[in-house]
């Protein structure tokens, strides 16, 4: 994955769709929601996409509503672009991740977590966006052991794009350099901050599924003007991705191989059959995932 040569003979992929995310609050949490859809059940193998905020919690607030919950058979990724978030989970993993930072979690074979605000941001309030991402895991890797990764902004590698910008490499490789999270999938994640006026030609090796969420700002993708707040559905055909930035804007880009297996989604577990989310919930019930303390 890198920012590729200007003179490269790339085929750059065209915009097939874009899917707004539909507002659909959780308590006093603004939320929006792009994946699924009313017109996109999955991009495979991105599964899920929730954006929180941007908002605004006034002092002794009652915070994040996530408290523990179980998953099962994929993974989760967090990126907290403002306020903090307070993770602790069943395999004994625990961190508090503020603004610039990443969770990336794998739920695996099943694991129950909390994503709640520390004490400090529900005494004190403050500004908060995060966004969630679900990424499926194919059949043979739903039962791997839970992991989690929490990365401080520090912890991510920053790449000043010529012209105009920044990446932050969370997953794969880009212009010689590595991610600091392992993907089992080899996912490429990033987030971008572009000025106006930038134009970038991003690699998109052919046959990945490409996921690009326009946090805001606008920029053109190809010829086309894409919406902030909308998850940019591209062809599976062409090598790149051109960006025109227009006004200041912040995305999510990555790119993985598609999966094309069945999914079978119950909540917070994802399978490949309807007896596999029984399996699941019986797990769960029994005890199984292990436990978390309220």
């Amino acid at each position: 994955m890198s920012v590729l040569d200007p003179a490269s003979t790339a085929r750059p992929r065209r915009v097939v769709a874009q899917h707004p995310a539909i507002r659909d609050d959780i308590g006093d949490l603004t939320t929006r929601r792009p994946l699924p859809g009313p017109r996109l059940s999955q991009l495979d193998p991105f599964l899920f996409l929730n954006h929180h905020g941007p908002q605004v919690y006034p002092a002794n607030n009652r915070g994040l509503p996530f408290g523990p919950h179980p998953h099962r058979g994929f993974e989760t990724v967090t990126f907290i672009l403002e306020g903090s978030l307070a993770h602790a989970d069943s395999a004994d993993h625990q961190s508090v991740i503020h603004a610039g930072g990443v969770q990336w979690m794998t739920a695996g074979s099943g694991i129950v977590h909390a994503e709640i605000s520390p004490p400090e941001f529900l005494r004190e309030g403050g500004p908060l966006e995060i966004l969630q991402l679900w990424i499926n895991l194919p059949a043979h890797l739903k039962m791997s052991e839970p992991s989690y990764t929490g990365l401080q902004r520090g912890s991510i590698p920053t790449i000043v794009l010529a012209g105009g910008g920044e990446l932050n490499l969370i997953a794969g490789e880009f212009e010689g350099q590595r991610g600091p999270v392992e993907s089992l999938t080899d996912v490429f994640m990033s987030t971008l901050t572009l000025t106006a006026g930038a134009s970038h030609t991003l690699s998109a090796p052919a046959g990945r599924q490409v996921f690009l969420y326009l946090i805001d700002g606008e920029i053109r993708v190809g010829g086309d003007t894409v919406k902030p707040q909308h998850l940019i559905e591209l062809e599976t055909q062409g090598d790149s991705v051109e960006l025109t930035v227009t006004t200041g804007a912040r995305l999510i880009f990555g790119h993985a191989p598609v999966i094309d297996e069945p999914v079978v989604s119950h909540g917070p577990f994802v399978m490949n059959t309807r007896e596999e989310i029984v399996a699941a919930i019986d797990d769960y019930q029994a005890g199984r995932f292990g436990g978390l303390a309220q």
